[in-house]
């Protein structure tokens, strides 16, 4: 290891000092290398393992590493969902001198997967159109924070299942910029309108590649992206006038932000001259009432919509045993330690790695749900568990790890074959 190696991070830890440094990115050992799946990335990115856990490493330039370090540390502290910063490392080179690229090192966002890795053999309508919901859900938060982000895309972004729905985390930051101000409606829409490109492009590129449902169409979904931000950003930011008598819109209009999962820190309310007209505006909405809810009550800590499912199945737990006027925290207690948890110890081991534990839950619920519907009685929880790991579980792939899909081209005896035709044929054989 070059005797001028730097490391620049908040917490270092000891054992990146035993990665390879010294060798280009792409020559690094296989084993230390873990099996994941990755996005396409303008530059070089290796997965690998570090004391328990899985690192991203990704070769650049050092001002644009130490820039979108530093990126990531302020976006953290804004509670926007992206990835972990871990450190910068610097003055690289190879055992004969040569000098090598500066890396950024991130921590793996366990459960997630980038967009090409999230359908089995075709992308659905409703798949990418529950993607580019989840990614304008980020948009209107890191808009909301006053961050222009330059290259908003499917490629860019981490998805994690969230209940039926997904979660997005923004991934690369390089091109981003923060405004202590806010942005101006030409930057947001500017914004937008690379998303709606970048998506409709994504999109084409795996429709030439045959990955798509033939009713797929790639315009209409990255269109929708347009719709959802902006029908959320009127809902998050726009103001409401009403009658002075109808004051309970102010409580209706808390609740149907609620019910988005966005708290509201501040709300202006002013009257006219006459007083018979109220005018209502959040100024400070933030993400996340199920979530910090649910982690206040049992600290468990799930994604927004995993969240809203485990608290409507406590509140349930409530009413159905006769509980619902005690204390509420000592309620959750139990139903954390009598449900909840006894169902996450029964997964067999080898199964845990599967999905995340709240969203294994949500899909027990789920199950359990459909089993009633279909024998037309009450499924005992256990029951359903049985037949959820034995019919479902069992028979899902590995989130946790994944082994990492093609890019590029493969050169066969007899052609070159490109990377989607390969990675088909890999999940046709597994």
């Amino acid at each position: 290891m070059s005797a001028s190696l730097n490391i620049t991070a908040a917490t270092v830890d000891p054992a990146l000092l035993d990665l390879p440094w010294e060798l280009p990115l792409e020559a690094w050992p296989s084993d230390t290398i873990a099996s994941l799946p990755k996005g396409i990335s303008r530059h070089l990115v290796r997965f690998a393992n570090l004391s328990g856990y899985v690192v991203a490493v990704k070769e650049t330039t050092t001002e644009m590493a130490r820039g979108e370090y530093d990126m990531l540390r302020n976006l953290q502290k804004l509670d926007i969902p992206c990835v972990d910063p871990v450190a910068v490392i610097t003055g690289r080179a190879e055992e004969s001198g040569a000098p090598l690229p500066s890396v950024l090192v991130t921590r793996h966002l366990k459960f997630s997967l980038p967009y090409r890795a999230l359908f089995s053999q075709t992308l659905r309508p409703d798949t990418a159109n529950r993607l580019v919901d989840a990614l304008a859900v980020l948009l209107v938060r890191l808009h909301i924070a006053g961050f222009f982000w330059g290259d908003v895309s499917l490629s860019n972004t981490l998805f994690r299942r969230d209940a039926g729905a997904f979660a997005a985390y923004l991934v690369d930051a390089e091109t981003g910029q923060l405004y202590d101000g806010g942005l101006s409606n030409g930057q947001r829409e500017n914004d937008l309108e690379i998303a709606r490109v970048n998506i409709a492009g994504e999109l084409m590129d795996l429709e030439a590649g045959g990955r798509v449902d033939d009713e797929l169409d790639p315009i209409s979904v990255s269109d929708g992206i347009v719709a959802a931000y902006r029908s959320l950003w009127k809902e998050l930011t726009g103001s409401e006038s009403f009658a002075s008598n109808e004051r309970w819109r102010i409580s209706e209009r808390v609740q149907r932000l609620n019910s988005l999962g966005f708290d509201i820190e501040e709300l202006a309310i002013r009257t006219d001259e006459s007083g018979t007209t109220v005018r209502i505006q959040p100024k400070v909405v933030d993400a996340g009432h199920h979530q910090r809810r649910l982690l206040r009550l049992t600290g468990l800590d799930a994604g927004e919509n995993q969240a809203r499912r485990l608290l409507n199945d406590l509140d349930s737990y409530a009413a159905t045993h006769g509980k619902s006027d005690l204390d509420e925290e000592m309620v959750a207690h139990e139903w954390v330690s009598r449900v909840f948890e006894p169902v996450i110890k029964s997964i067999p081991r080898d199964l845990k790695g599967k999905l995340e534990p709240a969203e294994m839950f949500h899909q027990l619920l789920e199950h359990r749900w459909f089993m009633s519907q279909n024998e037309a009685r009450s499924i005992p929880l256990a029951e359903a568990l049985t037949s959820y790991i034995n019919s479902v579980l069992r028979h899902r792939r590995d989130e946790a790890t994944v082994i990492a899909p093609l890019t590029g081209t493969i050169t066969l005896p007899n052609r070159v074959i490109d990377a989607d035709e390969a990675q088909t044929n890999w999940r046709d054989r597994v």
